[in-house]
C-alpha cells in the first residue's frame, strides 16, 4: 500500500521573498530583524495545497505559493527505492547483486570538473561515506528510536534550490532512504517538536505544534571580520584569517564549559569560511528562547557592523569572562593580528586605530610619527603608543583610560564575532555535520577543540577526493582482520573526523543513560 508523503516545497525565488528569513550562505537559516527563521502560521495560510498523483499510485501533498513555478520533478522525489545496508563497503558488493545498476558500489572516478553537488557524486557520498548511525545516535540520545529523533525537523535544499521544510523520520534508515531519493545538496537540522512535524496540519489547534528542544547553537563566519582581516575578504579564506575562528573557539568553548557547566560541545567546520557550535547537554537543549538570549548576550562583546564607531564598550572592573578572554587572546593579538594581519599598515587604516585612543595630543604625535615613516609595521605602531605615552608627549594623559582603550582595541580585533540570531531562537535550523558544502565540495567535519592549531580548513577533504581515496585504498600488509569488512569511510581521510564524532556521541549517550538511571533509582527509593 502506498503512503502519501507531506512536504513543503519552496522555490529559491519564493524563499528569497520571505520577509522574515533568508538563507545563510554558510550555515543554515538566518534571521533578519530579530525574527525567527521559520515559516509563520500567517505565511502558511497564504499557501494552497494540492495532491499530485505520482506513477498512478502515490498521492503527494505539495504546498505551493501563489504564482510559484514548481520545478521539482515529483516522480524523481518520491520514486520507490530500496534502502541499502548502512555503511556499505566494497567488500560486500557480491551480496548486493539484486540492487539496480545505478546503486552499484563499484569505483566511481570523478574528474576535477565534476560539480560537487552532482547527483552521482552525492549519491556515492551519502551511500558510502555519510555516518548515518552516529548522526541518529547523536540526535536521538539513545541507540533505540525515541521522539528525540522521530519528532525532529529536517529541511532539505534540493539540487534546483527548492527548499523542503518539516521533514521527519522515525529511524536513521528512513532518513537515509529519503536523502538518497531526494539527493539534496545539503540538509539542515531543526528542533524537536511536540508532535511529528509531518502531522502538524492535522492538529485541531495550530498552537499545539511548537518546538520543545534543540541544541544551543553558535555560528562564527569570517565575513564578519572583513573590516579587520587584510589577507582575504568575502568567501575567501586562508590559514592566516582562519586564526580568527581558532581564537573564537577557544574563548567560547571555555566560557560554555567553565561559566555554564556544559560538557558536550560539538564544533563543526561549515565547509567554507566558518564554524558552528552545537551544545548538546540536555539542560541546553531544553532552554527556552529567553535563556538562549541571555547566554548569547553574555557572550556578545563586539557589537555593531562595519560602518565604524567603537564596537567594544565593556564595563570596569572587567567581568571575569572578559578578563579571562583577554588572557587567552593577548598572545594571538601579537602574532595573528599585529604580525600576520598588519591591520594598520596604511594611513587610512591607522586612522581607525587613532579613533579608538582617548588622548588627542597623543594621537597627533602618533600621526606625525607614522606619517613620516610610511609602511611602518603594525607591531611597531602598537609599541609606539606606550613609548610616546611614557615620553610625556601629553601632559594630561590619563594612563588608566589609555590602558582600558588598548584592552578594548585588543578585544575588537580578536574577540569572537557571533551571528547572535542563530543562538537566540529554539526553532532555528542549522546545517548538519558531515554534509558537503556545494561551493567548495568540502565536508562539514567536526573540529577537535583540543587540537585547534592542527586544523587547517584548506586540508579538509572534498567529496571527490574522498571517493578517490576509496578507489585507491589497499589493505595494509600487516592486516589481521581476517576478511572483516572495512567500511568505506575508514579507507578515506574522513576517518579521524568520524572517529572523533563517534567518541563524542558515545560520551553523550553514556551521560544521558547515567542521568536516566539515576533518576529511576531515586524514583524507586521514594516509592
Amino acid at each position: 500500500m502506498s503512503q502519501a508523503v507531506s512536504s513543503n516545497v519552496v522555490t529559491d525565488r519564493d524563499q528569497n521573498n520571505m520577509d522574515n528569513s533568508q538563507m545563510d550562505a554558510d550555515g543554515g537559516m538566518s534571521e533578519t530583524a530579530g525574527e525567527p527563521t521559520t515559516r509563520t502560521p500567517a505565511l502558511d495560510q497564504t499557501m494552497s495545497s494540492t495532491r499530485v498523483p505520482v506513477d498512478g499510485k502515490t498521492s503527494t501533498e505539495v504546498t505551493i505559493t501563489p504564482g510559484m513555478k514548481l520545478e521539482v520533478k515529483l516522480e524523481d522525489l518520491f520514486a520507490d527505492e530500496e534502502s541499502d545496508e548502512e555503511f556499505p563497503s566494497s567488500h560486500n558488493q557480491d551480496i548486493m547483486a539484486s540492487s539496480p545498476p545505478e546503486a552499484s558500489l563499484s569505483p566511481v572516478r570523478v574528474e576535477v570538473p565534476s560539480k560537487f553537488s552532482d547527483s552521482d557524486v552525492m549519491n556515492q557520498f551519502y551511500k558510502r561515506l555519510f555516518p548515518w548511525r552516529y548522526l541518529f545516535q547523536w540526535l536521538n540520545h539513545s541507540p533505540t528510536p525515541t521522539t528525540d529523533f522521530g519528532h525532529r525537523e529536517f529541511a532539505f535544499t534540493l539540487q534546483n534550490d527548492a527548499y523542503l521544510r518539516y521533514q521527519s523520520f522515525p529511524t536513521s534508515d528512513l532518513l537515509r532512504k529519503d536523502v538518497l531519493r531526494l539527493m539534496p545538496s545539503r540538509f539542515e537540522i531543526g528542533p524537536v517538536y511536540t508532535t511529528n512535524p509531518r502531522d502538524r496540519k492535522t492538529l485541531r489547534k495550530s498552537s499545539a505544534f511548537k518546538p520543545l528542544a534543540k541544541e544551543l547553537c553558535f555560528d562564527i563566519d569570517l565575513t564578519d571580520y572583513d573590516d579587520i582581516r587584510t589577507c582575504c575578504d568575502k568567501a575567501n579564506i586562508c590559514i592566516k584569517c582562519w586564526q580568527f575562528i581558532t581564537m573564537s573557539i577557544k574563548v567560547i568553548d571555555v566560557a560554555l564549559r567553565d561559566d555554564f557547566g556544559f560538557k558536550h560541545i560539538l564544533w563543526v567546520y561549515s565547509g567554507r569560511r566558518g564554524a558552528h557550535a552545537w551544545v548538546c547537554d540536555k539542560k541546553a537543549r531544553q532552554m527556552d528562547d529567553q535563556k538562549r538570549r541571555a547566554i548569547a548576550g553574555y557572550l556578545e562583546v563586539v557589537k555593531g557592523g562595519a560602518q565604524g564607531g567603537k564596537k567594544v564598550n565593556v564595563k570596569r572592573p572587567l567581568h571575569p569572562h572578559v578578563a579571562r578572554s583577554l588572557e587567552i587572546l593577548k598572545t594571538h593579538f601579537q602574532s595573528d593580528i599585529l604580525q600576520d594581519q598588519d591591520p594598520w599598515e596604511t594611513d587610512a587604516k591607522y586612522e581607525r586605530l587613532l579613533e579608538l585612543l582617548p588622548d588627542r595630543t597623543l594621537n597627533d604625535a602618533l600621526r606625525k610619527k607614522w606619517s613620516s615613516s610610511p609602511g611602518r609595521a603594525s607591531t611597531a605602531k602598537w609599541a609606539d603608543i606606550d613609548a610616546l605615552a611614557k615620553s610625556g608627549t601629553s601632559k594630561n594623559l590619563d594612563s588608566k583610560a589609555l590602558l582600558e582603550a588598548k584592552q578594548d582595541i585588543l578585544l575588537e580585533y580578536t574577540y569572537p564575532r557571533l551571528d547572535i540570531e542563530v543562538s537566540k531562537h529554539l526553532n532555528h535550523l542549522l546545517k548538519s555535520p558531515f554534509v558537503v558544502h556545494p561551493g567548495t565540495g568540502r565536508v562539514c567535519v567536526p573540529i577537535n577543540p583540543k587540537k585547534l592549531r592542527e586544523f587547517d580548513p584548506l586540508d579538509v577533504p572534498t567529496v571527490t577526493e574522498l571517493l578517490t581515496d576509496i578507489d585507491e585504498w589497499l589493505p595494509p600488509a600487516e592486516d589481521k582482520s581476517e576478511g572483516k569488512p572495512v567500511a568505506d569511510w575508514e579507507k578515506t581521510r574522513l576517518k579521524p573526523y568520524i572517529e572523533h564524532f563517534r567518541l563524542f556521541v558515545a560520551t553523550l549517550m553514556k551521560d544521558e543513560s547515567d542521568v536516566k538511571g539515576k533518576r529511576e533509582r531515586e524514583d524507586a527509593m521514594e516509592f
